[in-house]
């Protein structure tokens, strides 16, 4: 099926590792033109490259801080000099520390707040000035199920992505008159190949999140009996950039995690 993505100017942040990465190569074989707004300009020229090779339009890498307002202007500044628009949005980074509240200080508090929030709030302010007198848009926010229901050890990075879902509600009831489209995919747990993280990702330190042991007690609990793959949030992250089949769905949440939140 073709989702009319050929061509867009689509931006995803944090594009080089991980959910982003499978996210840029499903819009790459759409025939996207992307650019990468990542930290990691070493991991994201890789994924450039592949992305390229997948059949994107065209590819560009600029090193950006999502949580440094004027690093998120000029990248899309960038973008718009070079495609004239941005048509598609996917505010993707994200980052977690697993901890028990009482375990945890202000300062990792306040970096899960402007990594997974405040970043969100500069990216999509910024894009929303570009859309709105283009009267068109699609712009998708990666959450969590984490904000879906309390997960222990998740307390500030839940609440946050519980805020994105919230956010995004409101923006698309804002904006629907400008033709934007704003949705929301949560995944569950989702594990990547090392061939798949870059030296900022979350995941890179083994058993950082969890054991090989705790994985497999993960995947038991699951109505599906496995945990997600990167590109399983990607494809529902296509599908709702996608004017062609999903122009009639905006404010919506979407969970992708095998059936860990069944919530209507």
């Amino acid at each position: 099926m073709d989702l009319g993505l050929k061509g867009k100017a689509v931006v995803i942040t944090g594009g080089g590792s991980n959910i982003g990465r499978a996210i840029t190569l499903g819009f790459a074989r759409e025939g996207a033109d992307i650019t990468l707004a990542d930290i990691d300009e070493r991991q994201a020229g890789h994924v450039a490259g592949l992305a390229r090779e997948a059949g994107a339009a065209a590819t560009e890498v600029i090193r950006c801080d999502v949580t440094k307002l004027d690093e998120v202007q000029a990248m899309f500044a960038r973008t718009v000099e070079r495609c004239g628009t941005v048509d598609v949005l996917v505010n993707n980074v994200g980052w977690d520390h697993f901890a028990f509240f009482t375990q945890t200080t202000p300062e990792l508090w306040q970096k899960l707040i402007q990594v997974n929030f405040v970043g969100v709030l500069n990216c999509t302010h910024t894009a929303l000035g570009i859309m709105a007198p283009k009267q068109r848009g699609a712009i998708v926010s990666i959450s969590s199920d984490a904000s879906r229901q309390g997960e222990p050890r998740e307390a500030v990075y839940g609440a946050m992505k519980a805020g994105i879902n919230s956010f995004m509600k409101t923006i698309a009831k804002e904006n629907g008159r400008y033709g934007i489209r704003c949705n929301v995919v949560c995944p569950g747990v989702t594990i990547p190949d090392a061939s798949e993280m870059g030296e900022h990702s979350m995941w890179v330190a083994k058993d950082m999140m969890f054991t090989a042991d705790q994985i497999a007690q993960i995947a038991k609990t699951l109505p599906l009996r496995k945990l997600g793959r990167p590109e399983d949030t990607a494809n529902a992250v296509l599908f709702l950039a996608s004017n062609e089949v999903a122009g009639h769905v905006t404010g919506q949440v979407l969970s992708v995690s095998g059936g860990y939140t069944m919530i209507g």
